[in-house]
């Protein structure tokens, strides 16, 4: 029997897998909510860098053509494109945003942040253009020229970038979903498994218990049939049958050998009987000869001493019968 095919270790080992399942369906159903409001967080800081751009390039045009030259809004906004930026390429601990987890998404984000330089840098020439006393309308106007083309250059790099986390958001997602499915399959089966088990379990115990009271009920031991149970999966079961059969196989021999001897013993009996009348037919044809009556009469004397002796054991080996008669007797007074 091997180790595997214990009753105890198949309920340890279903136990470890249904805790095991249900603690890894918990722990990535939290992942999941984790990560869905984290990457939701980055796609949200990704996708206001893109209206940021707009808001720069909508704010410098404005100015231009009002000539009012006011550039707060744009270096409010030039401020949060930067940090937005500085926070999708190293993470903010601080807000549960993660830096970034692909090749893909790094290579687009040094990029971006080019492209940025570039039209950061027309930005702020345009600041130092217009606060000069003498404007220079023909340099201003190529500069907001090169700030619409490169913010629109900007724009297409930052859409590819949400694209990029929304995709890689959806990806993780549907490998937990996919995680999530097959755990429920193998919770399923293993259920079903552990039904057919204890079924299995149930109806071999049923079929022991069934024995037990047939062979308690059983008056008659002179042949018991011993135990037979299609338990091989189950070794605590085998182990019990086994021990059953063995003890039921030593009082069939028991019982056997004792009806043997019993047997023996009567046959010896009567054939000593049957010389005890020859001898005392013998002993009367010979009642005249003092020398051999002596003799005979000695003879006889060791014959019926034998004979004695062979009653003696016919009775025990029969009270040997009697008690093993006796052991389903107190069987049924322990029951009852």
């Amino acid at each position: 029997m091997t180790k595997f095919n214990k009753i105890s270790t198949k309920i340890k080992i279903i136990g470890a897998l249904l805790i095991i399942l249900v603690v890894g369906l918990i722990a990535t159903t939290i992942y999941l909510t984790q990560q869905n409001r984290k990457d939701a967080l980055v796609i949200n800081i990704a996708g206001k860098q893109r209206m940021l751009t707009q808001k720069i390039s909508k704010s410098i045009f404005y100015i231009q053509y009002s000539h009012t030259y006011d550039f707060q809004e744009t270096d409010k906004a030039s401020e949060e494109f930067i940090y937005g930026l500085n926070t999708l390429k190293n993470g903010d601990k601080a807000r549960g945003v993660s830096a970034v987890s692909t090749s893909e998404i790094s290579n687009q984000l040094k990029y971006i942040e080019k492209l940025w330089n570039s039209f950061y840098e027309d930005v702020k020439e345009y600041k130092k253009f217009a606060a000069l006393d003498v404007k220079q309308e023909q340099q201003l106007s190529e500069i907001i020229d090169s700030i619409h083309k490169k913010n629109t250059a900007l724009l297409e790099n930052v859409d590819i970038l949400v694209t990029m986390y929304t995709n890689h958001s959806e990806s993780k997602t549907d490998f937990i979903k996919t995680f999530q499915y097959s755990a429920g399959l193998m919770l399923f089966l293993i259920f079903i498994y552990s039904f057919l088990q204890l079924k299995s379990i149930e109806s071999h115990a049923d079929a022991f218990m069934q024995y037990s009271k047939m062979l308690a009920d059983n008056e008659d031991i002179s042949c018991l049939a011993p135990l037979e149970l299609e338990a091989k999966s189950e070794g605590e079961i085998v182990e019990v049958s086994d021990a059953i059969n063995c003890f039921i196989s030593k009082i069939n021999s028991a019982v056997e050998y004792s009806n043997e001897a019993l047997l023996q013993s009567q046959k010896a009996s009567s054939k000593l009987e049957e010389l005890t009348d020859e001898f005392d037919t013998i002993l009367g044809e010979l009642k005249d000869k003092s020398l051999a009556c002596k003799h005979l009469h000695n003879s006889e004397d060791m014959v019926i001493a034998s004979t004695e002796e062979l009653i003696n054991s016919t009775k025990k080996l029969a009270n040997l019968k009697n008690e093993l008669d006796e052991l389903l007797k107190n069987c049924q007074i322990v029951k009852s």
